[in-house]
């Protein structure tokens, strides 16, 4: 503004006196036009001065603009350039099929990138990405196990390979429905320690392993998963791997614990072996619970069948008559003695809230599909007992 102002001034100022007295034009004309003159000059050589100096600023501004972009552009361009060359590596996989022999473990609950930071360690694939991109890709789901490889494999066979669960090895996988005689001599096979060495660690109540409730019986203590037997030492340590993530599942899923927890166990084991379906969980529980109520015997095929060492559907009339089997709830009121095997986590829930209703009686009337029917009679069990031998001719 002051610039301004001093430029406006010294376009347009004019001197004039005002010392009162009579202006004397012969002698003061001169000096006065001569002071006004020069003072005119200055202020047109200063706003000539301001003016290359403004210029001068734009032309700078100008120049410090077009090295800032020039600057900025092969900045970046080589940026942008090194990212590539890094995502190129980053990516890169060999053509296979690879050589040599590689044992790879995939640990329970490990996933894509762990696996394929692994992989590239022991060489068998080149990159990471390779890796996670050929599982993201083809939606693939990776399975704990130990499986068989080669070094410099292309990363989409190893994906094939690891989401493959029949060429999974040295993992025990225990399901639901399971026994535990079966799961012990899966473990002793996978492992290589003797059947006889689990059966010394679950003598004598199977102390430091079994919970009391138990009452010495791992049946139904061991729970659903994968594990990996082949790097356990002992049968011990087996055992107790199963045991303790049984007894964590249950406590996550508020079962109770004591003599009731057992009495769970035992009922979901029943529901698991009878139906095996969702559906039918809490009827099946809440049948056992009004056959309890009413002091009949519960009359479960599968019971039998566990105490007997066959499938339900094998079972003879000499089997069904059997008075010596504690497991024969045809003969027997109330609850077995143990579980008979492993229930999964929705027929475990089933015990704490089971379904409201009157049935004393179901019937799996197709075994194909698992259509089972309830009634509160025995007029209409017979029924459906009879649809199920015309469902099913070659069932007992």
């Amino acid at each position: 503004m002051s610039d301004n102002f001093d430029e406006f001034f010294d376009k347009h100022a004019k001197w004039t006196e005002h010392d009162g007295e009579p202006s004397s034009e012969s002698s003061n004309s001169s000096k006065y036009k001569s002071s006004t003159v020069s003072s005119r000059k200055r202020a047109k050589a200063r706003l000539e001065a301001k003016k290359r100096r403004r210029r001068a600023k734009v032309v700078l501004s100008i120049l410090l603009v077009f090295v800032l972009a020039v600057v900025g552009y092969f900045g970046y361009s080589a940026v942008r350039a090194w990212k590539l060359s890094q995502n190129s590596e980053s990516v890169a996989d060999w053509p296979g099929p690879g050589f040599g022999t590689v044992e790879f473990t995939i640990d329970t609950g490990e996933g894509a990138i762990s696996v394929a930071n692994k992989l590239v360690k022991a060489n068998v694939v080149k990159s990471q990405s390779a890796f996670t991109s050929a599982v993201s890709a083809n939606n693939k789901i990776l399975y704990p196990g130990v499986y068989s490889l080669k070094k410099h494999m292309a990363a989409i066979d190893v994906v094939d390979i690891l989401s493959d669960q029949t060429k999974a090895g040295g993992f025990l996988e225990v399901r639901a429905g399971d026994h535990a005689a079966d799961v012990l001599q899966k473990a002793s096979t996978l492992s290589g320690i003797s059947l006889d060495k689990f059966k010394a660690a679950l003598a004598d109540g199977a102390a430091g392993i079994l919970p009391a409730e138990a009452n010495g019986s791992v049946e139904g203590w061991l729970e659903p998963g994968a594990y990996n037997v082949k790097a356990m030492k002992s049968a011990d340590a087996i055992l107790s791997a199963m045991v303790k993530k049984r007894i964590e599942k249950l406590d996550s899923l508020g079962i109770p614990k004591g003599k009731d927890r057992e009495k769970a166990l035992i009922m979901a084991s029943i529901a698991e072996a009878e139906v095996n379906n969702r559906e039918y969980y809490g009827k099946v529980i809440r049948v056992i619970l009004n056959r309890l109520a009413k002091d009949m015997s519960l009359g479960m095929d599968s019971t039998v069948g566990y105490g007997a060492g066959v499938k339900p559907i094998k079972l003879t009339q000499a089997m069904l008559d059997d008075a010596n089997n504690p497991y024969n709830t045809r003969i027997h009121k109330g609850l077995t003695p143990t579980p008979i095997g492993i229930a999964g986590d929705n027929a475990l829930l089933a015990t704490i809230k089971p379904q409201d209703g009157p049935w004393l009686y179901f019937v799996t009337t197709n075994l194909k599909t698992g259509e089972t029917k309830f009634a509160d009679n025995k007029d209409d069990f017979l029924k459906f007992r009879d649809e199920y031998k015309r469902n099913n001719p070659e069932g007992n």
